[in-house]
């Protein structure tokens, strides 16, 4: 019989599980998400975090966030996209508290249309894995966050304004100025541009 529900509850899908957790929490239940999205968590919070112990520290932290939070998890996103949100938002502050990082100003009111690929974006792609990391690693945290979302994760502009908590406006913006300062940086690693 344990089995059985074992089995039944490693077939549904995030959302059922997780309507099934806001209505009782269950310890068996949660390991279910937990086990589907640790892996995820970790990679993100290594990728922002760039230590090992401070990023399964960090994806610790945001398990235990998303224990206590999930009754506010309200259906509008994919469980997925809220998950990465939660994620994404406990690294950033953890990261400025840290490290102190500057807040950017982002001008939210961006009237013109923020063209999808530019000339700093080919020259990104370009780039040989070992010089896109260590500009990753120079980089801000917030820029660098972007960048994964959009080249690693492959999230589309609506998931990332999702994510940010941002209008697409801004997110092309925000897209846009973080590509501008990854060639920045590559010129003054490199000496060269991209």
């Amino acid at each position: 019989m344990f089995k059985s529900k074992v089995r039944k509850t490693r077939e549904l899908n995030d959302e059922e599980l997780v309507r099934q957790l806001q209505q009782q929490m269950d310890a068996e239940l949660f390991g279910v998400l937990y086990d589907r999205y640790v892996e995820r968590v970790y990679q993100k919070c290594m990728a922002l975090a760039g230590d090992r112990d401070l990023a399964k520290d960090l994806a610790h932290d945001v398990f235990l966030k998303v224990f206590a939070n999930l009754s506010k998890f309200d259906h509008r996103s994919k469980f997925g996209t809220w998950l990465y949100r939660v994620t994404y938002n406990y690294c950033l502050d953890h990261l400025r508290k840290d490290k102190k990082v500057r807040k950017e100003d982002l001008d939210e009111r961006v009237q013109g249309e923020v063209p999808d690929r530019d000339a700093n974006e080919e020259a990104l792609l370009s780039l040989r894995a070992e010089r896109l990391s260590a500009v990753l690693d120079a980089m801000d945290a917030r820029d660098k966050a972007v960048l994964l979302m959009k080249y690693q994760d492959e999230m589309s502009i609506q998931d990332m304004c999702m994510v940010l908590e941002l209008g697409e406006s801004a997110v092309k913006m925000r897209m846009l100025r973080a590509r501008e300062r990854a060639v920045d940086t590559y010129q003054q690693l490199y000496g060269e541009r991209p």
